[in-house]
């Protein structure tokens, strides 16, 4: 279902404009499926904010993303598909030219605060780390006027992203801060950059830490009362990760409200990939298993909220989106367009925000591997495609994909309906001009977690 937006007029930087909203916030939680939302359908996690800004805005169903966290940071912020421009897992290549970038020379003041994981992964003692570590982009050059960030630098001096938090901010290590919780400290970071910079453009990217593993007593939990069991990790915390997720966005969203802001500010919500799979929720009256690392839709099927009171009306919009969108619609939000010589993957959902017809995505395509890299034994590659109802493997398997409960069922190549056919022709060919090219020197081999080449 679709609803057509009516759109209110405001003024800033003495243009009239109704669909260039003067500040963008792109909030990113890690680790979480639809199935956890109320919004959606979830009811084993009380998500008051989310749910109202998906009730006051539009509410995405049919928002894909990578299954896996650094895959999906490697292509919203850049446009492309991850085999245009893979290294290795956890590392971006260094030259890459982010929405960060894009964003600046549009004239916003830019911001991140959260997760980076994007400059080195591998411990000093994993096989060949030596040919990784360190090889990725450091968050100063990534186009973001002022940082604040989780995980980036080495591995081993990453420290805690939720109690007695390790970040870098604006070059400056900070580390184990005693009696904090990282993400009350980015909130808090985004907030003061948007009340220095009130009367300029802003963008401002959040990929949020929470509420992936380790499952750690929040602020809000009974057990963080002592202080002991701060850094206890159990699954068991998992409800209130999830809550006080919910909470820090509806921080973020009153802090901007009281900046006097909001009107002229649209909030994004999406995530990295789907739920852990040691959890399991309720949603739609089922149990449902978390399936992040899957390629599986509780593995890639997560949600999307865009809220803007001052430009968006309450609807839901079955339309597919996947992470390479983001850049673009980012483009056509500043009223911009992407520079003609960056080459991206991606297609504007801009038009959907207001109601507007527009092209849209007939499938959706992901290459997915995350090795080579430590704790990734368990990984293959996988490159397929999807739309509305079916998912098809560059391997030929296929699958019929539910809109509603997120099964799908594998078919038998020799008894398709026509429909199911004519779907598989569709996903063959889309597998088939994604894969031409340009592709990155590390996706054309196949390796193993180790970074030798797979034999075939």
């Amino acid at each position: 279902m679709k609803i057509v937006t009516t759109i209110s007029f405001f003024v800033f930087g003495g243009i009239l404009s109704a669909k260039n909203p003067k500040n963008i916030v792109l909030i990113m939680a890690d680790d979480i499926g639809i199935e956890c939302f109320g919004s959606y359908g979830g009811t084993s996690y009380k998500t008051p904010n989310i749910d109202r800004l998906a009730s006051t805005g539009l509410r995405f169903t049919h928002a894909y993303s990578q299954p896996l966290c650094t895959p999906t940071r490697l292509e919203i912020m850049t446009g492309r598909e991850n085999h245009r421009n893979w290294m290795y897992f956890g590392i971006m290549p260094p030259k890459e030219k982010t929405f960060g970038h894009m964003m600046q020379d549009f004239g916003y003041k830019t911001c991140m605060a959260g997760k980076w994981q994007l400059q080195s992964y591998d411990p000093p003692d994993f096989p060949n780390a030596d040919e990784r570590r360190g090889k990725g982009m450091h968050p100063k050059d990534a186009g973001f006027d002022s940082y604040a960030l989780f995980h980036s630098l080495h591995t081993e001096d990453k420290g805690s992203r939720y109690a007695d938090p390790t970040y870098l901010s604006d070059g400056e290590l900070h580390k184990e801060l005693k009696g904090q919780y990282g993400e009350d400290l980015s909130v808090e970071f985004l907030l003061k950059f948007m009340g220095k910079n009130r009367d300029e453009k802003m963008f401002l990217y959040y990929p949020m830490a929470l509420p992936h593993w380790p499952m750690n007593p929040t602020p809000s939990s009974e057990a963080w009362k002592d202080p002991s069991r701060r850094l206890e990790a159990d699954k068991k915390h998992f409800p209130d990760m999830v809550e006080y997720m919910d909470t820090i966005v509806g921080r973020l969203v009153d802090g901007v409200e009281k900046l006097g802001l909001r009107d002229d500010t649209l909030i994004l919500f999406y995530s990295d990939n789907g739920t852990d799979q040691r959890i399991h929720s309720r949603f739609m009256g089922k149990k449902v298993r978390g399936g992040k690392n899957r390629t599986t839709q509780t593995g890639i099927r997560v949600p999307l909220i865009a809220n803007w009171p001052n430009g968006i009306e309450s609807g839901l919009n079955s339309d597919l989106v996947e992470s390479s969108d983001f850049l673009p619609t980012l483009a056509a939000l500043a009223g911009k367009k992407v520079p003609t010589d960056w080459q991206i993957d991606g297609m504007s959902f801009e038009p959907q925000l207001f109601g507007d017809k527009g092209p849209v995505r007939d499938w959706a395509f992901f290459w997915y591997d995350p090795r080579p890299g430590w704790d990734k034994e368990k990984f293959s590659r996988s490159i397929f495609a999807l739309d509305h109802d079916y998912k098809l493997f560059s391997d030929g398997r296929m699958y019929e994909i539910s809109g509603v409960d997120l099964k799908e069922e594998q078919l038998d190549l020799s008894k398709l309906t026509p429909e199911a056919e004519a779907a598989r022709r569709k996903l063959k060919g889309a597998i088939t001009k994604m894969m031409k090219g340009p592709i990155s020197a590390a996706a054309k081999i196949e390796v193993d977690s180790y970074g030798r080449p797979v034999e075939k």
